[in-house]
């Protein structure tokens, strides 16, 4: 199965939440177009047998070259009648050619009579499109910027359930393309990562999926089991490392997570490794010491490469919607995010969210997940996410 594929069919919760929105602002005042153009016309029935008759009195005639009546029409056709004569056509008529193609397919949901629900775009459909918007997690300002261009040049028209869905799919992508960057690879080595975020976002898991990844690409990758207070954290990136054939250093429980990155930092320089990924341990952003601690990493890598670390990814969980938000803002003024990267929206409604993320912060968004498994993670491309976002 292709990621485009499986991004649609884990995205579900997110695009069943909006075209059940869109459906319910459509049909609240139906507007229905015909698919067909057909109507009813009255038909004097009386008149077309009159005319039947008439033309076929003109096509009998009698012995003595007079038009029969009516009565001795009936006694012709029923042989009653002699000496009447019947005009047999010159040649046999041809087998009439009937077209039995069917006519185009009615839209997937039709209304009555074959005809598709459509509304008229006008200000009170615009306020109900950002409220079902809002409610999927994409923020209020990104809303109503993304209502305000859908607008444009649609104002005034009637609109339909598939046509607000590709609309608002051209509007996602537009939003999102200016972010959708892979990870950047340099030339000099090693190329520190840090990979930060809070408890249970999915950072040990990605860390393990990068490296498989890279490792697969012909990279020599290096990990540093930067939590050395969750035992748990250290073991699975162990799992991981065993997986994908990249070493993991680690260090005992309770140690000094800087201490932990300058040593590996060292090891990777002798080793010639090209990409070190360091693990942190999760914190939360309103834990100033946990925060403090993150910046102190940061500065003891940097007196070993003034330069490093080259990329440090922000890992977000998509679950916790717009308190992502927060999270990029903090972790950002700390330890100064280069990228992004959204994991579970395989369990989630609130796949807006990455949208707001992009309106408001334009940082790189490198990968997404949508599962456990190592090609579960991959990179970013705005039109699948929004084709698979909005069902369209």
């Amino acid at each position: 199965m292709s990621f485009f594929k499986k991004l649609k069919s884990k995205l579900f919760k997110s695009s069943a939440k909006l075209e059940a929105g869109l459906d319910a602002i459509i049909d609240e005042k139906l507007q229905l177009e015909p698919q067909l153009g057909l109507k009813e016309e009255e038909t004097d029935h009386g008149d077309l047998t009159q005319n039947i008759d008439e033309v076929v009195q003109e096509n009998i005639s009698l012995s003595d070259g007079s038009t029969p009546s009516p009565d001795q029409i009936v006694q012709i056709e029923s042989g009653a009648l002699p000496g009447a004569e019947v005009p047999v056509p010159e040649q046999p008529y041809e087998p009439l050619e009937v077209d039995i193609t069917p006519l185009n397919p009615l839209p997937e949901k039709a209304g009555i009579l074959g005809r598709t629900p459509r509304r008229v775009l006008d200000d009170d459909m615009l306020e109900q499109l950002e409220e079902l918007l809002i409610s999927s997690d994409m923020g209020v300002d990104t809303a109503v910027r993304i209502t305000a261009n859908l607008a444009e040049g649609r104002f005034g028209k009637k609109l339909s359930t598939a046509d607000i869905k590709i609309a608002l799919a051209q509007e996602i992508v537009r939003v999102m393309e200016p972010v959708a960057r892979p990870l950047p690879i340099y030339e000099k080595t090693p190329q520190v990562i840090l990979v930060v975020g809070v408890n249970g976002s999915g950072k040990t898991t990605t860390i393990g999926k990068l490296a498989s990844q890279f490792k697969k690409a012909g990279k020599s990758v290096m990990i540093a089991a930067g939590d050395t207070f969750r035992a748990a954290a250290v073991e699975q990136l162990k799992v991981w490392g065993d997986r994908a054939g990249v070493p993991v250093l680690t260090a005992p429980q309770g140690s000094d997570p800087a201490s932990l990155a300058f040593e590996a930092m060292t090891q990777a320089e002798a080793d010639g490794a090209d990409l070190l990924m360091i693990d942190t341990a999760g914190r939360l952003q309103n834990r100033t010491d946990l925060m403090e601690e993150l910046a102190k990493i940061v500065r003891v890598i940097r007196k070993k490469d003034p330069s490093a670390p080259h990329n440090t990814i922000l890992v977000l969980d998509a679950t916790t919607g717009q308190n992502t938000l927060n999270q990029v803002d903090v972790f950002q003024k700390l330890a100064d995010v280069s990228g992004l990267i959204m994991t579970k929206l395989d369990g989630t409604a609130k796949g807006g969210v990455l949208v707001s993320l992009a309106d408001r912060f334009a940082l790189p968004i490198h990968a997404i997940g949508v599962g456990e498994q190592i090609d579960d993670l991959d990179a970013f491309d705005p039109q699948d996410f929004a084709n698979a976002l909005t069902g369209s």
